[in-house]
């Protein structure tokens, strides 16, 4: 039998776009000799497609592009099954009413085969607010040349029961347990992962522990592209009953790929990509995507001559083209002459369009406005303030007038301490990087300036010789430029020592006892803690980010604002 693994880009909501997708797989699928087509996870919908699964309307056109759907097939591929994923109707008014289920496609008709068992609420996931849980696990028969296989049908969560690889897992069943009895010839694992750094071989590993408890090779189907904040990676495969790697599909890109399931092919040996090209890719993609699917053809970003703008002007390169990105320079009377050629020169790197517009007199005109009411000049922190939402208010008109997404160019760490101004530099659509740390900000520089990155680059269409960043700029003390002679050291401990901190704080959750056994020290977390704390109203206003970690400042963040 002859498995096509169909990894694809959905839009959320699309049911009938989205339909006309996997018709466009099956039809290479069947052009490849498949029998069975794998879609990933809700695949008819997109996912998450969150309350669009409380709309009667889309549940009603699900049914009718199921039809049509089976109604093309049996014209166009009449030995071609399909499974698509699916919200199911439950016949009773208990709530939720859907259950995440899959339907195989076969033979001019539909029926859902299986549902979900194990139902996600951490992080960014909330699918028991939409979904019953499963009961018992689902096999489907499936019969070609004279066989019938076996095919145990999971449902992303379901393969994620293994506490010593996971560390922890949600209270439930374990699917693969329930499979055991049943003698299945394959497991499936129809998915939508978000990508997080180092989630891909987690992946692979749970995948390989399924395979040696069934003694059957696992089928691992994922979805791909950008939805609003998640980024999925893709990054399908399959292990054979040897838990050996036996086929895998790129990262960050639709793929159509067959797997022959009665091959006896030797497993892969697979290039490996180090972790800072898989997040400037999953970057990429997640800027490329939102542009696409909120219907923005061109960007709009402030270039400081900062390293993190910098790095926000080549992930929108990369993703719709220099020629669609304009960068606007708003250099003050304490922005450094080096800035500003140093941005003018990353921009000539690029091939990116630039509009500089000096904000010394609109400080003035500012300044000369709030004297009466202040009795005296704007200073200190609503000065430097000041400057940052001139500066907010000059790209968010040039966006409005020109449709420009504006991005968003500040950092996790900033983000995280609330280092960042309301209504200025926290203006934008999308924050780009707002899920980066600052010193994963210089790493992803100094990767992209080497020549380990020639390849990436050449393949999303940047400029492959020579730096991009450049040297100054990837060597330049962090400052915000907002006073004479200012660093962010003047504010902030060293970024060394603040984003590991901040990373435990954030993504594992430590105690002040645990931060302390191990090497943190007492009086830099207190400081951190009360900033993090502090900073959660400018989060709560920021922009959506996307997420590239296993814990961003997002919906999986809810942390309330007035709270001890």
């Amino acid at each position: 039998m002859r498995l096509a693994l169909a990894q694809l880009n959905p839009l959320v909501g699309d049911l009938a776009g989205n339909g006309e997708k996997i018709l466009t797989a099956c039809r290479e699928a069947a052009d490849l000799g498949a029998d069975l087509v794998l879609t990933p996870e809700l695949s008819l919908w997109g996912y998450p497609p969150r309350d669009l699964l409380l709309s009667h309307n889309h549940l009603v056109q699900q049914s009718d592009v199921l039809n049509k759907m089976a109604s093309i097939l049996a014209r166009e591929a009449p030995d071609l099954a399909v499974l698509v994923g699916l919200a199911e109707q439950a016949h009773d008014p208990q709530l939720p009413q859907l259950f995440n289920a899959l339907a195989l496609i076969k033979s001019s008709q539909w029926q859902v085969v299986a549902r979900k068992q194990l139902l996600p609420t951490y992080d960014v996931f909330d699918e028991k607010r939409y979904f019953r849980p499963a009961g018992t696990p689902a096999v489907l028969e499936f019969e070609r040349d004279g066989r019938r296989w076996r095919l145990g049908l999971t449902i992303c969560e379901d393969l994620w029961v293994e506490e010593a690889l996971q560390g922890k897992r949600i209270a439930g069943p374990d699917p693969i347990a329930a499979l055991l009895p049943q003698n299945i010839d394959l497991l499936l694992n129809l998915s939508a992962s978000p990508f997080s750094q180092s989630k891909e071989l987690l992946r692979q590993r749970l995948a390989a522990r399924a395979a040696q408890r069934l003694t059957a090779p696992v089928i691992y189907v994922n979805q791909v592209g950008g939805n609003d904040e998640l980024v999925f990676d893709g990054a399908s495969f399959v292990v054979d009953e040897h838990a050996e790697l036996a086929l895998q599909l790129p990262s960050c890109r639709e793929s159509v790929a067959i797997w022959d399931a009665t091959s006896t092919a030797t497993h892969l040996d697979i290039p490996t990509i180090e972790p800072l090209e898989k997040l400037f890719r999953a970057l990429v993609l997640g800027v490329r995507d939102y542009a696409d699917k909120c219907g923005f053809k061109r960007a709009l970003l402030g270039l400081s001559g900062g390293i993190d703008s910098a790095l926000v002007a080549v992930i929108a390169a990369a993703a719709i083209g220099a020629d669609q990105v304009t960068s606007l320079l708003m250099p003050s009377p304490w922005s450094s002459a080096g800035s500003i050629d140093d941005a003018l020169a990353l921009a000539k790197r690029l091939g990116m369009a630039t509009h500089t517009v000096s904000i010394a007199t609109l400080m003035t005109n500012f300044e000369t406005a709030l004297i009466p009411t202040l009795g005296k000049p704007p200073e200190g922190v609503t000065a430097e303030n000041l400057q940052s939402r001139i500066r907010g208010t000059l790209l968010m008109a040039l966006a409005n007038q020109q449709d420009q997404l504006l991005l968003s160019t500040g950092n996790k760490s900033e983000l995280a301490v609330g280092y960042c101004t309301l209504y200025g530099d926290m203006n934008g659509g999308l924050a780009v990087i707002g899920d980066v740390y600052k010193t994963n900000v210089f790493n992803l520089c100094d990767w992209l300036d080497s020549p380990a990155a020639e390849t990436c680059r050449q393949e999303v269409g940047l400029p492959t010789k020579g730096e991009l960043i450049g040297t100054t700029i990837r060597q330049k003390p962090p400052s915000a430029e907002l006073r004479p002679n200012q660093r962010d050291s003047d504010s902030l401990p060293d970024y060394a020592l603040l984003d590991p901190l901040l990373k435990a704080l954030i993504e594992e959750r430590l105690s002040t006892e645990q931060l302390v056994s191990r090497g943190h020290n007492p009086a830099l977390i207190g400081r951190v803690q009360q900033l993090l704390r502090r900073a959660e109203f400018k989060r709560r206003q920021a922009p959506p980010l996307l997420k590239v970690s296993s814990q961003a400042f997002g919906s999986g963040w809810r942390l309330p604002i007035a709270a001890e």
